[in-house]
């Protein structure tokens, strides 16, 4: 059956590749460049209101959004802080929300992206799924969220050089993206890898698969698939503990996907890519800090090809989990360091803010309940 050019599907522009949109648009007999026209505006300049597009005629301004929906989401909560670190709580028709952060460093601007909405893997420390999974993100809601943090730090940029009375510089944009905000994103594969590879697409956000990164606690069959992709993307293995039993108090996904499986799945994907796995470590005070576990720490890595990045705990109400001092948190590095691993300690950021992940969405509920609540 033919497409009906009077009542075409409306479709998420953001989950579309660019030979998708391409394709898209043959519906009403345009020419093939005026998708790289309206890849153009949204991407390069930012905008999503047809009307907007002023090298589309006013008649084909007026198809546009017959074709296509742009972004479905809005911002509901926003916090900046002072280090620079931006915070969103995007919320779409229906009511899922999910948190995006931008943070700053330097020349690079590296996107925290949600991939769900909650999350099922319910670590014990983890604000994200102290409710458990609620859905899936779709592509484009998951590359929304890097749309909005440009939109939002133009506006930022352009106050800042109003107030210092400076010349306009073209905007600062996302340069990097970590998939380590809500959600596992092996959970939500077929989406995460359809928003990756727009991220990737020169015609979209054009970033490089190796200013990507995806963390997982561990999905066996999923990161060999991943491999199996050929992207040179960057792998995050969200470990937080050295040995099995203490994984499983922390992960209760763990009982799913034994420690050695996912070790061996992680050596696969460097075979396969030659991209050195990063594992992510939560430092928890006097419950995963002591020295005895940067020895089984340091004696693991010894097993594959990686490096550690050492995090500080950031504190979430009730949990009873605890920052870690500064002294302990050198002292676990130097271990690792001493015996032969390349291990960083990663900056804290938006500590002003809701830093821990998770954090924003709850607050915005339970707002909301007391609101309800008092007739508010």
């Amino acid at each position: 059956m033919q497409a009906n050019p009077e009542h075409p599907p409306v479709r998420d522009f953001f989950g579309m590749l660019s030979a998708e949109v391409d394709s898209a648009i043959k519906v009403f007999g345009w020419p093939k460049f005026r998708g790289k026209q309206l890849l153009d505006w949204v991407y390069s300049k930012g905008v999503v209101d047809a009307s907007g597009m002023t090298n589309f005629s006013h008649h084909d301004r007026a198809v546009i959004p017959r074709l296509f929906q742009f972004a479905t989401g809005t911002i509901t909560k926003q916090q900046i802080s002072e280090d620079g670190t931006i915070k969103l709580l995007i919320t779409w028709p229906g009511g899922s929300n999910a948190e995006t952060v931008m943070i700053p460093d330097g020349d690079r601007r590296t996107a925290c992206v949600s991939s769900q909405v909650g999350c099922p893997v319910r670590c014990k420390f983890c604000a994200s799924g102290m409710d458990g999974l609620k859905s899936s993100l779709g592509a484009a809601q998951i590359v929304e969220q890097i749309w909005h943090l440009n939109e939002v730090l133009a506006k930022t940029q352009s106050v800042d050089q109003a107030k210092a009375a400076q010349p306009c510089v073209p905007a600062a944009r996302v340069t990097n993206v970590v998939f380590m905000g809500m959600g596992e994103p092996l959970s939500n594969y077929n989406q995460v890898m359809q928003a990756v590879r727009i991220m990737h697409d020169p015609q979209c956000f054009n970033l490089g698969a190796r200013r990507i990164t995806i963390s997982t606690v561990g999905v066996p069959p999923k990161i060999r698939q991943l491999a199996e992709e050929l992207l040179p993307l960057n792998l995050a293995l969200s470990l937080h503990a050295p040995n099995e039993p203490l994984r499983k108090q922390l992960i209760p996904w763990a009982e799913h996907f034994p420690l050695p499986e996912i070790l061996d799945a992680c050596r696969y994907y460097f075979s396969k890519t030659g991209r050195e796995i990063t594992l992510e470590y939560i430092l928890l005070s006097n419950v995963n800090d002591r020295p005895e576990h940067a020895r089984e720490l340091a004696r693991l890595c010894k097993t594959l090809r990686a490096n550690v990045n050492l995090i500080r705990y950031n504190e979430v109400e009730p949990l009873p989990f605890k920052r870690p001092g500064s002294k302990n948190v050198v002292a676990f590095q130097d271990i690792l360091r001493n015996m032969g691993v390349n291990a960083h300690v990663r900056k804290s950021r938006g500590r002003d803010i809701d830093a821990a992940c998770g954090q924003l969405r709850r607050k915005e509920a339970r707002e909301s309940l007391v609101q309800l609540g008092t007739g508010g």
